[in-house]
């Protein structure tokens, strides 16, 4: 059977090697100005948070999304109630570091960089894009470096998303002092979906985490089931850009543009 992640490691693995003969990592640090920890700060402040993505393309499915461009979806999301932005920047997923950019420029909502992250580089290169909060996987990570990733995240003014599939990944998450936990209810394998793999890890998460659930959220009633049972938020793409009127589904998510968001 196919496996999609091993390939997209591998191919992450030469795209990091030309990265760093363009820019090297000494240059990437300088340009890395600390940031502000801007996405915990707003997702504090709510009481359900969407992170909505711009996603183009799926490896498993294709081209998903020809309506709209990036920065437009960016647009959509941000007038529809969004708490935050997810930009991929793999091109498995035609996603792109100027797409981040552009994304940057129009908007002020705290921004997740969406990537397979295996190397340092790719953290400062986040930090240096502008983003707020990087992805680590931890199925893609040994302990060690998921701990030295999630620290050099925080370090450099970041929040890091750490982002599990199963009991394995979960518990390797929870040696860490994550504050995000991102529970991925996508098979990296075979890229299918169902929000039961959340249902399944909750319970074992505990107190003081902030618990996201991402992929396979289709409409506001998987949403409304994700918040009843105790999550915080949603990460979703294709159910947004596939949907026959974005900027609806976009407010139905996020539950009529903040209707649930907390007092200040």
């Amino acid at each position: 059977m196919r496996n999609i992640l091993a390939e997209i490691v591998e191919k992450k693995k030469e795209i990091v090697a030309a990265a760093k003969k363009v820019m090297p990592l000494d240059e990437v640090k300088r340009a890395a100005r600390p940031g502000g920890f801007r996405l915990s700060h707003r997702v504090r402040k709510e009481a359900w948070s969407l992170i909505a993505e711009c996603k183009l393309q799926s490896p498993a499915k294709g081209r998903l999304c020809r309506a709209y461009s990036v920065t437009e979806l960016a647009k959509i999301y941000e007038e529809s109630g969004a708490s935050a932005l997810s930009v991929h920047t793999d091109p498995h997923f035609l996603g792109s570091n100027e797409d981040f950019a552009a994304v940057r420029k129009m908007t002020d909502l705290p921004m997740l960089r969406k990537d397979f992250i295996i190397d340092e580089y790719q953290i400062y290169e986040a930090r240096m894009l502008g983003a707020d909060a990087v992805l680590l996987i931890a199925r893609i990570l040994s302990p060690r470096r998921l701990m030295e990733f999630l620290y050099l995240a925080w370090g450099l003014g970041m929040d890091a998303l750490v982002e599990v599939h199963d009991e394995t990944d979960l518990k390797m998450a929870l040696d860490t002092p994550a504050e995000f936990i991102g529970v991925n209810n996508r098979n990296l394998t075979t890229f299918t979906t169902s929000l039961e793999n959340t249902m399944a890890l909750l319970p074992n998460i505990g107190e003081g985490r902030t618990v996201i659930s991402e992929s396979g959220v289709q409409n506001a009633e998987d949403a409304e089931r994700l918040r009843e049972a105790g999550c915080d938020g949603i990460l979703v793409g294709e159910g947004l850009v596939t949907a026959p009127n974005v900027a609806e589904m976009t407010r139905r998510l996020s539950f009529a543009a903040g209707a649930a968001r907390k007092s200040a």
